[in-house]
């Protein structure tokens, strides 16, 4: 053991990414139809109270990061969806389904189909602390 009694010391952990940036089959215009879009992912993991510190110091005792990035990347990517709103309950939900998650804060915006604007739409699911402390924003 690493750190001896610390890794019994616990507090609330949400695990982000943000930025994410790749094209997507998505939308119902001929455009989107014909070719892939850039869409903007920002995801945010509830995993409830965790240890400070963990125990041993090993990638197998957290959430791995990078399985969550492949896993957004593979879900808005597999098939062509027509609404933004589908993608969104699709991801949320396949995110849920990760070991350890509480709840799912996820944010997908179409950053192409307007000159002046992005196109965005939000979803939380799951829990969420409450209080004073709470986040308010998605990543």
């Amino acid at each position: 053991m690493l750190f001896d009694d610390t890794c019994t010391e616990r507090g609330s952990q949400t695990l982000s990414l943000t930025g994410l940036r790749f094209d997507a089959n998505l939308g119902i215009l001929e455009s989107e139809k014909n070719a892939p879009q850039p869409i903007q992912v920002d995801a945010a993991l509830s995993l409830g109270l965790q240890p400070l510190l963990p125990c041993d110091d090993a990638i197998l005792q957290v959430l791995d990061y990078r399985k969550v990035h492949q896993i957004i990347i593979d879900e808005c990517t597999a098939e062509h969806v027509n609404l933004l709103e589908t993608l969104i309950g699709k991801l949320a939900r396949r995110l849920m389904q990760l070991p350890g998650v509480k709840g799912v804060r996820v944010k997908i915006a179409k950053l192409s189909v307007f000159a002046d604007c992005e196109v965005a739409i939000r979803v939380e699911v799951g829990q969420w602390r409450s209080g004073p402390d709470r986040e308010s924003s998605l990543p």
